[in-house]
């Protein structure tokens, strides 16, 4: 009977998770269910499978609503029915389409229109009228006799209990933007759009049988039969199954033969990879995979493949990935094995400016209807929905963010206050609305409407309603298309070396790289800002920790460094054991041969294979299972029982002491929750060398070219004083030599028109295109000329020094512009046949200040790009520089810095410290630590100069001060400060 059933799906509108709504329907003992939400089939698959484990029959549709109006009820007589609504939800709201009021195009749908909104007689056969037990009053009985067969219950359950209606007013509210005591009845649900048992809802209606006759029916004649969890990915690249056979060994062995020559060992292992496979039927999946790669290649496109793709060989043949799987040891069973009914993932990272590209590619050669960008919910979270509920309930802002703030703020709480604390923490992880996973695309062999709602985000390609978690329920397997800035950094260094030097530089000459002495310097020294996953601050001091100058150390820091490991207290260890290899107590002769590699910690999820493997004799699919549960990412409790029995049996076959074995399985347990993948450490330490690579020889280019992503760890003005310690000469925007972007010709740089605030787009694209067309600006009435800027623009292109050429100084240049600015009455219709000469006039000499060009900067640009310790009220006296503090250990000393990043962490006793980074004076980075009572003391209040005071510590190398006292110094004084050029702007 209840055909209409709303979750939290229906964003901002019902409250009951999937699985909740279920589970309320099997206690109330229904065999019976429908889903209705409005505009959406997002969690119809959840809902389906939810329902078969109850025993449940699931009737899947959705409600239709143009805004806030209720237009009909649609429900799926079988699969084809759910096809067209997916498809018909997915016209509409691709293109902002308003719903009809009554659609024409379902043969596998029925439609169930609100009392009131047609007459019975006019109603098709699979059109019907649905009355609630409210409206039964209204209906007349004669109506219902003349039509007996178009009538039907409708009881909407959207909420649970009287606490759920008023998180759902709540909801409507935040939907609605409003407060909540303006909502008016129509805004939300009826309070009684509750569960109630059949038995009442059958006596609502009992002097009605033939409804309830007919909803009875209805539900009968509903029925979905996909099951799920069963391969729906597109099932051949080629004509046939076998044709793909053919093609990937084809593709494979060349491969081989250009990677590995006639090694036996490779050559063994790619046909043992190529039989598995084909056995699990993924030789389209790996052609698919190759068919983009091969695009990218002919593009031009630079890309990576990462992951646990780089464990395959035949991955690796296919140049899917440039780290060798031999070379590192790394098992194709942590990447697919014959346990394994599911693809794994192929991450493939190709710079920002050209993924769109490569997923447009996607949609168009394997089709609209058959691709689309995996969908992901974002949900309400603590901070945010305390924000959204205090605006609800018409808090003023302060009080607001003191509620946001929470127990560390003393506040008299009021009932408002304590009202929304409680719905707070009640409507966190409510999904609030559909966005787009990270690079995830499906490609289905049937229609992708098959299984879900593609909508249109702003991103311009079609997006599904479900998330990966669902797709994988289902049956699809996504193909990860990513992007990172690191990408774009190599990619536009590259194009900068040849346009600057006449350089061609192969990249992927890493081999070189990985060997080459000065880039071996450069890690040591962890001089690698810029540089792709290797630039932060915590990175460079495990660099330096580690004395790192190579390859596997490398890999091994790019995994140690993720949050997992580092806050186990294994990369301590793991620093620890490599500066004192021979103090490790090995469990097993066994374990230091499989571990010595990483000093006996399980650094990767492959050291958990590897050990599962040849310590307790498992073998290598059972491994990967083992790996999988023990990182979460299993579902199958009894499987991994089974598992845990054999390892143990297994070891007391094999001899191993039962206090041994059980040590190798807490250990494994323990790692296995936090490891990284190895393969995925490895490409990320291609990449870094790449990187490192251009840093080390073209360091110029590298850093212009790191500025024009916009992406790194630091923010851009961080990467300019990087650019300048390169030797680099770094001028102020140029009309007539800065591009759009930064530029550099030779050892000059010249900052892009991009980075100057508040100009306007297309007066930069004017700018440029004028002086491509006319040759440069020859002084400033030339430029006002040309391109007619408007007196706020002037202001702003000769405050940062745009005109500097001229030779004039800012002050007479705004005098000129205003004086020109006045005798430009109007625009010219085309350019004057005769230049007549610019009027000249005396001006008097205006004083020019030390500090005057860096306050513009800061002003127009965000940041100085000459030094802003001239700005510091402080003058550096009695303090020491970074360079010094190795020879200051253990003395307290003071030092001066300008903040560029802060690190906040809690203790094991759960408290607040933090980890500074720092410039000194001299323009050196300089590392502090501030323990919970110094930061106590003396927290962080925003960038700026900061005196500390504390001692100087250190630890495997690394110096750092351990802060004691903090304070910040502000800009010089009023006095000290002249006035910038905007005291002399043009007046508008």
């Amino acid at each position: 009977m209840f055909i209409t059933c709303k979750t939290w799906f229906s964003y901002r509108y019902g409250t009951f998770s999937t699985e909740k709504l279920v589970d309320a329907a099997a206690e109330r003992g229904l065999s019976s269910l429908g889903l209705t939400n409005i505009n959406s089939t997002a969690d119809s698959w959840d809902f389906v499978d939810f329902c078969r484990v109850k025993n449940i029959k699931p009737i899947v549709g959705t409600e239709i609503r143009n805004a806030d109006v209720f237009c009909y009820t649609l429900l799926a007589k079988n699969d084809a029915g759910l096809l067209e609504i997916n498809r018909f939800l997915s016209q509409h709201l691709q293109q902002e389409l308003a719903f009809p009021e009554r659609p024409d195009c379902f043969s596998e749908v029925l439609i169930i229109y609100p009392f009131g909104s047609f007459a019975a007689q006019n109603l098709k056969e699979h059109e019907f009228i649905g009355v609630l037990a409210s409206e039964l009053n209204r209906l007349k009985k004669q109506e219902v006799e003349a039509f007996p067969k178009k009538y039907i219950i409708r009881h909407p359950v959207t909420f649970q209990d009287k606490t759920a209606f008023n998180i759902h007013r709540l909801l409507r509210a935040i939907g609605k933007n409003t407060l909540i005591s303006k909502l008016g009845e129509n805004d939300f649900a009826s309070p009684d759009e509750m569960f109630v048992s059949e038995a009442a809802l059958m006596s609502a209606f009992r002097n009605f049988p033939g409804m309830i006759s007919n909803t009875l029916q209805l539900i009968e004649s509903c029925e979905i039969k996909t099951e799920l969890s069963t391969d729906k990915n597109k099932k051949h690249y080629s004509a046939s199954g076998e044709d793909d056979r053919i093609l990937l060994e084809k593709l494979a062995m060349e491969g081989f033969h250009y990677r590995y020559g006639n090694n036996p060992v490779a050559k063994a292992r790619v046909i043992k990879e190529l039989k598995i496979i084909n056995d699990l039927n993924f030789n389209a999946y790996f052609l698919i995979v190759w068919d983009v790669i091969r695009y990218a290649q002919n593009r031009g496109f630079y890309y990576v493949g990462r992951g646990s793709g780089a464990n395959s060989i035949v991955a690796y043949c296919l140049k899917i990935t440039d780290v060798d799987p031999i070379k590192l040891d790394l098992y194709f069973e942590r990447f697919l094995n014959p346990h394994r009914t599911s693809p794994p993932d192929f991450d493939i990272d190709f710079s920002w400016k050209d993924r769109d590209e490569v997923i447009d590619y996607i949609f168009k050669r394997y089709g609209k209807d058959h691709v689309s960008l995996l969908g992901m919910y974002s949900t309400f979270q603590r901070r945010a929905v305390i924000r959204e509920l205090g605006k609800v309930f018409g808090l003023p802002k302060e009080e607001i963010d003191q509620l946001v703030r929470g127990k560390d703020q003393p506040m008299n709480e009021d009932k408002i206050q304590r009202t929304i604390l409680k719905y707070g923490q009640l409507l966190e992880n409510f999904p609030n609305h559909l966005s787009i996973h990270p690079g995830g695309m499906l490609i289905s062999e049937k229609p992708i409407y098959q299984y879900t709602v593609n909508e249109l985000p702003p991103k311009g390609f079609c997006t599904a309603q479900i998330d990966m978690f669902l797709a994988e329920k289902i049956g699809l397997f996504k193909l990860d298309i990513l992007s990172q800035r690191g990408l774009g950094h190599i990619k536009e260094a590259i194009r900068l070396v040849k346009q600057n030097r006449g350089i061609d530089i192969d990249i992927h000459r890493v081999e070189e790289f990985m060997s080459d002495l000065k880039v071996a310097e450069q890690i040591r020294k962890a001089d690698t800002i810029g540089c792709f996953y290797i630039e932060s601050p915590a990175m460079r001091q495990l660099l330096t920790k580690l004395k790192c100058d190579d390859y596997l150390t490398l890999v091994a820091a790019s995994s140690i460094i993720r949050p997992g490991v580092s806050q186990s207290g294994m990369m301590k260890q793991y620093i620890e054991r490599f500066h004192d290899p021979e103090k490790i107590i090995y469990l097993h002769p066994k374990m230091k041969e499989l571990l010595e590699e990483t000093f006996g910690v399980m650094v990767y999820q492959e050291d958990v294979i590897k050990v599962a493997h040849h310590f307790a004799g498992l073998d290598m699919g059972e491994a990967d299972i083992l790996r999988r549960a023990m990182s979460g990412k299993y579902r199958s409790h009894n499987r991994f029982n089974e598992i845990k029995e054999k390892y143990f049996a297994n070891c007391t076959k094999l001899g191993h002491d039962d206090t041994v074995a059980a040590e190798v399985w807490r250990q494994m347990e323990s790692f296995g929750g936090y490891s990284f993948s190895k393969a995925h450490s490895a490409s990320f330490a291609v990449e870094s060398y790449q990187s490192l690579y251009l840093k080390t020889y073209f360091p110029m280019e590298f850093m212009v070219a790191v500025i024009n992503n916009f992406g790194g760890f630091y923010s851009t003005e961080f990467y300019f004083h990087e650019l300048k310690r390169t030797g680099a000469k770094v001028n102020p925007p140029c009309v007539n030599r800065s591009e759009y972007l930064t530029n550099i010709i030779r050892e000059e740089v010249f900052v892009g028109l991009i980075h100057v605030q508040q100009l306007e787009k297309k007066l930069c694209d004017l700018i440029l295109e004028e002086r491509q067309a006319n040759g440069d600006y020859l002084g400033l009435e030339d430029f006002i000329e040309r391109t007619h800027a408007g007196p706020e623009q002037l202001n702003i292109l000769i405050s940062v020094g745009a005109f500097e050429f001229t030779g004039l100084g800012k002050k007479k240049l705004l005098w000129k512009a205003n004086f020109a600015q006045k005798h430009l009455t109007s625009i010219p219709d085309s350019p004057a046949l005769f230049k007549e000469p610019p009027m000249d006039f005396t001006l008097p000499d205006f004083p020019d200040y030390p500090l005057e060009d860096a306050l513009d900067e800061i002003n127009v640009l965000g940041f100085a790009l000459t030094d802003m310790f001239r700005l510091c009220a402080h003058d550096g006296k009695g303090t020491v520089l970074a360079e010094q503090l190795p020879q200051l250990l253990g003395k307290n000393v003071e030092v001066l810095g300008r903040l560029v990043v802060t690190k906040d962490v809690r203790t094991i006793h759960r408290e607040h410290m933090a980890f500074g980074t720092f410039l000194d004076p001299k323009g050196d980075w300089l590392d502090t630590v501030h323990f919970p009572p110094s930061l106590k003391r003396f927290p962080f209040q925003g960038q700026g100069f900061y005196k500390m005071r504390g001692k100087v510590v250190e630890e495997f190398g690394t110096f750092a001060v351990d802060v004691h006292g903090m304070w910040k110094v502000g800009l010089k004084g009023k006095k000290e400060v002249p006035p910038t050029s905007k005291d002399f702007a043009i007046s508008t």
